[in-house]
C-alpha cells in the first residue's frame, strides 16, 4: 500500500536517530596483514605519519591500530613488558606521537592467557602476555599508562582453555568499566558472529575468519554477513575484518569489497603499507560518497531484499529512517555477468527514482518502476536512490529476524538459525524456532500506518508436532494451528491488531517447536 510524504515523515518520527546518538564504524589502519608480528615503534609512527600524508585522515580515518607482536612478557610481578627489539622505547611515546598528529591510537591482546602469534605463528614473547589473570593490571596499563583508545581482543588463548565466550569477555570489559575506562572503543575478535550479548559490551565483533588478500576470502566474508543486519544497530557493528584493497585483487573486486564493508556498515581498518598504497586503491579508499554510506548517522547495515540467479540486492535507509534517499547494492558474487532488474516497489520507493552510482560518483539516468543494471562478474553496483514516494513495507522476510538465541560458534546441534531453501521467498528460512520460551524470530518496528485490524499471512513449511506461538507487542501469545505433514511452503492467515506506529512481532513456541519460516505479510482488513 501507497503512502504518503507526510505519512512517511510521520513513520521517521518514531524512528528518528540523532547523530549524537550513534557511534559510526572505527576506520583506522591496522598492522595485523602486512606485518604480522614484525612491527616496531618506528614502523607504527611511520604509518601515522602516512595516514596523514596519503589524505585518508582527511578522508575520516582516525586509528592507528598495533596488533600482535608488542609484547616481551611478564615481569616477577605481573606486569607486562615490551619486546624491545620491536619497541626499545616506552609504548606511551608511541601513543603520544599518533595523537600528536589528531589520530587515535589502538592496542591489542587476548582474552586467554597467550597471544594468536604465540600460538599459532611461533611468537613466544607473547606466551603469557594476555590479559588472562591480568584484567585490572592491564586495563590500567593499555588506557592510563599508554592512554589508548581503542582495544582488539583476540580469542586464540581463551579459546585453548575452554573458556565461555560471554562470560569471559564481559569480566574483560566489565573490568574496563568499573576502572572507567568506559569510553575505549571495544572490538570482540571471535572469528564468527559470537551472539547477541556482544552488543552490549562491544562496539564491533569479528564475523568470520582472517580475512586474505583474494577474492575467495573476501566472498566468504560477505556471505556470512548477508544475513546479519538485525545484529548490527545503535552503534555496534559486524566486523568484516580488515581492508584488502589494493593488495593483488581486480579492479573490480576491490570495488565489491570497498563498497560493501562500506553499504555493510563494517569497520574500515586498512590492511596495507600506507606507505605503498596504488593510486586506483587510495582514489576508492578515500571515495567521500562511499564512506558516508559507512558513516551514515543511523548506524544501520544493508539488508537482502531479492536474491536471484545468484545475484543479491541489498537496500538501507541513509539520513532519515523511512525517508526518500535510500542506497541499494547490486552484488554479483558469480563469474559470469548477471543481469539485474529490480522493482522499485521491493526497494519500497515510488515514483521518479534519482540514480547516482557512488563508485563512479555520477549521476545516472532517473528510472520508473524498474532499476536495471548488467553487473559483471565480482563487481557491484553501489546506488544511492532519491525517490519521490516512499511505499510501506507489505512483506517481512524470515532472514531479516532478530533472533535472542542466534549465533555462529556451531556449539548447539539443533540451534535456530537461517538457512537456504530453494523455493522460499528470498531462497532463506529460519530453522529451530521454539523449543523455550527464548528461542524466538522477533521482526521490530513494524511500521502501521493507522494501527488497527489487519491479515497476518505466514508462509511456513509445516513440521510435525509443531505450532506458532504468535506475539504483538508484548501481548498475550496467539497460538496458530499449523500443518505437521507436507514438503512443501504452505501458508496460514492470522486476524491481529496492530499498533498505530511501529510494532514488534514475535513467532515462537514455548513449549514444541516452531515450524520453519520463509516470510510474512500484512494486508489491512
Amino acid at each position: 500500500m501507497k503512502k504518503t510524504i507526510a505519512l512517511l515523515l510521520l513513520a521517521a518520527s518514531f524512528n528518528q536517530i540523532s547523530e549524537a546518538q550513534i557511534k559510526t564504524p572505527v576506520m583506522g589502519w591496522s598492522s595485523w596483514n602486512t606485518y604480522g608480528v614484525n612491527i616496531s615503534d618506528t614502523l607504527i609512527m611511520r604509518q601515522a605519519d602516512a595516514m596523514v600524508v596519503s589524505g585518508l585522515k582527511a578522508a575520516g580515518y582516525q586509528y592507528v591500530n598495533i596488533d600482535d607482536g608488542y609484547f616481551g612478557g611478564r615481569d616477577d610481578e605481573g606486569n607486562l613488558q615490551l619486546n624491545k627489539a620491536r619497541f626499545p622505547g616506552s609504548m606511551r611515546v608511541v601513543s603520544d606521537y599518533i595523537h600528536s598528529l589528531g589520530l587515535k591510537a589502538g592496542i591489542y591482546t587476548d582474552a586467554g592467557a597467550n597471544t594468536c602469534a604465540s600460538m599459532w605463528g611461533g611468537d613466544t614473547s607473547g606466551y603469557g602476555s594476555a590479559i588472562y589473570g591480568h584484567e585490572e593490571q592491564d586495563s590500567k596499563l593499555f588506557f592510563k599508562d599508554w592512554n589508548f583508545d581503542f582495544i582488539k581482543i583476540d580469542y586464540c588463548g581463551a579459546d585453548n582453555l575452554n573458556l565461555e565466550e560471554s562470560k569471559r569477555y564481559s569480566e574483560i570489559v566489565n573490568t574496563f568499566r568499573r576502572l572507567g575506562f568506559g569510553d575505549v572503543s571495544v572490538n570482540i575478535c571471535r572469528w564468527a558472529f559470537p551472539g547477541v550479548w556482544a552488543k552490549d559490551i562491544a562496539d564491533s565483533w569479528r564475523i568470520s575468519g582472517d580475512i586474505n588478500a583474494s577474492w575467495k576470502s573476501v566472498k566468504y566474508i560477505m556471505d556470512k554477513n548477508l544475513y546479519l543486519s538485525a545484529y548490527a544497530s545503535n552503534g555496534h557493528y559486524n566486523d568484516m575484518d580488515m581492508l584488502e584493497v589494493g593488495r593483488g585483487m581486480s579492479q573490480a573486486e576491490d570495488e565489491t569489497h570497498f563498497g560493501m564493508w562500506c553499504i555493510m556498515a563494517s569497520p574500515l581498518l586498512v590492511g596495507c603499507d600506507m606507505t605503498k598504497i596504488p593510486a586506483a586503491a587510495l582514489k576508492l579508499m578515500t571515495n567521500k560518497e562511499l564512506i558516508a554510506l559507512n558513516q551514515d548517522p543511523l548506524g544501520l547495515q544493508a539488508y537482502v531484499v531479492q536474491h536471484e540467479n545468484g545475484g543479491y540486492v541489498l537496500i538501507k535507509d541513509i539520513l532519515k529512517l523511512g525517508g526518500l534517499t535510500r542506497a541499494a547494492a547490486l552484488y554479483n558474487p558469480t563469474d559470469s555477468v548477471l543481469h539485474f532488474n529490480v522493482p522499485t516497489n521491493r526497494l519500497e520507493l515510488a515514483g521518479k527514482v534519482k540514480v547516482r552510482d557512488l563508485v563512479m560518483q555520477k549521476n545516472l539516468s532517473t528510472v520508473k518502476n524498474t532499476i536495471v543494471f548488467d553487473v559483471p562478474a565480482h563487481a557491484t553496483k553501489i546506488l544511492r536512490l532519491q525517490a519521490e514516494q516512499r511505499i510501506a513495507k507489505e512483506k517481512y522476510e524470515a532472514e531479516w529476524a532478530y533472533l535472542p538465541l542466534f549465533n555462529d560458534l556451531v556449539k548447539r546441534p539443533k540451534a535456530i538459525q537461517y538457512a537456504p531453501m530453494q523455493g522460499a521467498s528470498g531462497e532463506m528460512k529460519v530453522i529451530n524456532i521454539g523449543g523455550s520460551k527464548d528461542n524466538y524470530a522477533e521482526w521490530r518496528n513494524v511500521y502501521c500506518e493507522n494501527g488497527g485490524g489487519y491479515n497476518m499471512t505466514i508462509s511456513y513449511l509445516p513440521k510435525k508436532l509443531s505450532h506458532i506461538e504468535l506475539t504483538i507487542n508484548g501481548n498475550s501469545p496467539i497460538i496458530v494451528n499449523t500443518k505437521t505433514d507436507g514438503e512443501n511452503i504452505t501458508t496460514v492467515t492470522v486476524p491481529v491488531l496492530l499498533n498505530k506506529g511501529n510494532n514488534d512481532i514475535r513467532i515462537g513456541s514455548f513449549i514444541t517447536w516452531a515450524p520453519d519460516i520463509d516470510c510474512f505479510t500484512l494486508s489491512k482488513k
